[in-house]
Order: structure tokens, then sequence, then C-alpha cells
């Protein structure tokens, strides 16, 4: 046993010293690469000429669009001419013609990946390009939000179906993987029917962001208030929205959940709020002096944006009177630091000028009334 031990561990060894080259096949080995290099070195080279060419040429114009499609597209293509250039080593005279073909073959398999990396690079180039024209930060900022979301959305998408696309293309080059495959897909019943159920919460997320790319209930910088949070959206995904809360806090929300469930949306139309603050004064309070000091901290204020401005009462209990100050800001933040402030001075107004104005308890005694 022992004998026939060792007769076949010294056959094994044989066989892999023979599968080895000798040193004129070492020699082969290391031409052929150094072909491969250089017919890389070279691509990159070219790629870097031409890169310096189109930046230049890119500079000397007006818009600032072509410098931002070099900046997505140049790295794709860098590696695209790279693998082009290692094609062609079957075509030229190289000492291994077996390591020439394995490194085309090892090229052709990947090149659906860099064709989709190319791909992907010009769908966030068109992303960049709507993120650039569209600008959140003007006063009225309603379009720019709904091209910006619609843009994130699809573009989310768009990558998703590329990568897939170029996985399944790099795939069926294997043709072992390819066999595989059908395989599965002919067996794939019961199990995608398991697979549906379990991935049920994930598609219905991946409906409710195709819904929400085109439907548009809430937009990227929306105000909204969702189950008493108020906050802004500041990243909308193919599953989940993030709410960014005013305390910094960050809500994770189900795509879902916005699309079934009722939100407050402060910025669906128009940025434009209205917002009011109740002032509980004496029934003998002076209204008319009263409204003069509201209507001035309103109409004096940085954030007041000038379409509304009143002054009334609207309740009456036994002790108060209830006034509310209408007022009007372009936003919610505004809107919020105007409330805080037309309140402080109007309280501070009371108490300095109208003291009379805030409210008392009066007790009224008849004569004879024992205490």
């Amino acid at each position: 046993m022992a004998g026939s031990s060792s007769a076949a561990d010294t056959m094994t060894f044989a066989d892999l010293t023979a599968r080895l080259p000798g040193d004129e096949g070492l020699i082969d080995l290391v031409w052929t690469l150094a072909a491969a290099a250089m017919l890389a070195a070279t691509a990159m080279l070219v790629h870097a000429v031409l890169a310096f060419i189109a930046r230049r040429i890119a500079q000397r114009t007006e818009t600032a669009s072509d410098e931002l499609l070099l900046s997505h597209l140049l790295r794709p293509l860098r590696w695209i001419m790279v693998a082009l250039a290692l094609l062609s080593i079957e075509r030229i005279a190289v000492p291994s013609r077996d390591l020439a073909g394995a490194i085309a073959a090892f090229v052709r398999l990947i090149m659906p990946l860099l064709w989709g990396w190319l791909v992907i690079a010009g769908i966030r180039f068109l992303r960049s390009y709507v993120y650039a024209r569209n600008d959140l930060g003007v006063e009225d900022n309603l379009a720019a939000r709904r091209r910006r979301t619609r843009a994130d959305i699809l573009t989310r998408i768009a990558v998703i179906v590329v990568l897939i696309v170029s996985a399944g293309l790099m795939l069926l080059g294997i043709p072992a993987v390819r066999e595989i495959g059908l395989a599965v897909m002919a067996s794939a019943g019961i199990a995608g029917l398991a697979v549906g159920v379990a991935a049920q919460p994930l598609l219905k997320n991946l409906v409710g962001g195709f819904q929400l790319a085109f439907t548009e209930p809430v937009r990227i910088d929306d105000v909204i208030v969702y189950r008493g949070e108020w906050g802004r959206i500041e990243r909308i995904g193919l599953t989940y929205v993030v709410l960014r809360i005013w305390d910094e806090r960050r809500l994770v929300i189900p795509v879902s959940k916005l699309v079934e469930e009722p939100i407050e949306n402060w910025t669906r139309q128009t940025s434009q709020l209205l917002g009011t603050v109740f002032i509980h004064i004496d029934h003998a309070a002076d209204i008319a002096a009263l409204r003069d000091i509201a209507l001035e901290a309103v109409r004096g204020h940085r954030f007041w944006d000038g379409r509304a401005a009143a002054v009334q009462i609207t309740d009456m209990t036994a002790r108060t009177l209830e006034m509310r100050v209408l007022m009007s800001a372009r936003g919610g933040s505004e809107l919020f630091d105007l409330r805080c402030d037309v309140r402080e001075a109007v309280v501070r107004a009371i108490a300095r000028d109208h003291p009379q104005a805030l409210s008392r308890a009066r007790v009224m005694l008849e004569d004879g009334e024992a205490l």
C-alpha cells in the first residue's frame, strides 16, 4: 500500500512537471505578457493625449456641460481603450498564441461590464446636468425640486437595469454558467414562487419608487410632516426616503408608506405658507393699539413675504379674548422664526406699554356678603 501511494505521488508530480513550460516556453510567456503590457501602456498614453486635448477644448467653451461630461466619461473610456488594445493581441505575432488567446478571451468576458460602466457614467452625467441646471437655492424652487427628484429616482432605476444587463451578458459568455442557468430556470417554479413571496415587501417598495417618481407626492427638499415629525426630504432612494428632521435626526421611511399613508406636504405646490400666533388678552385691552403693534411686528420682519398680515379676535372665554395674528412667509423654516419673533414682540410690548391688556381674574363682592 505504501509503495502504491508513493508511485501515485510520483506520477502526480511528474504530470505537474510535464505541464509546466520549459525554458523556451517561459520566455514565450514573458514576451507575450510584455507585448500585452505594451499594448495597454500605448492605449493609456493615447487616452491621456486625447483627454488632454479634450479638456483644453472644453476649457475654451462657454458652457460647463462639456467639462462635466468629460469628468464622468474619461475614466471608463480609459479602460475600454485598454481592453480594445488587448483584444488586438491575437492579430499580432506573439510567441505564445495560447496565452494571447486566453488574454483576449478574458477581455471579451469583461467587456460587457466595461460598456455598462460607460453607460452608467453617461446616466450619471445626465443626472449631474439636471442638478447643475436646477438650483435649489432660488426663492421659487418647485420646478427644480421636481426635476431633481425625478432625475434621482430614474438614475437609480437605470443604473440597476444596466448592472443586471451587463452581468447577464457577461455570464452568457461562460458556457458552463449558461448551462447551469438554463438548468436552474427549468426547475425554478416552486423556488421562484417562494422568492416572490419573500420579496413582496421589496417589490412593493420598488413599485412605490416608480410611483413616487411620476406622481410626485414628495420631492427632494420638500417640507413634510410625517407622523408628527417635521422635516425636509433629504434623499429619495428606490425603496426608502430619508427625512431630515429639524433637530438633525434622520427618519428613514419606506417608499410604500409615503405612497399609502397621508402626509402633510408644506411645499407641494409652492413653498409659501400662512401661519398664526394666538395671544390671550384681557377683555378691557386696547384692541386697536395691540392690532397696530402686531401688524408692525409682522410687516417689519425680514421673513415676511408681503402676502398676508391681519389681526382678528377669534374667540372669547370667561377670562380672556383670543387675538389671532395671521402672517405669511416664503417657507416653513422662515414662517417658524417669524411666528416666534412676532409672538415675542407682541408680548414684550404688552408687558411694557399695555399692562392693562394682561389677563386678570375678577371677583365681584355683593354688599353684605360674608367672606
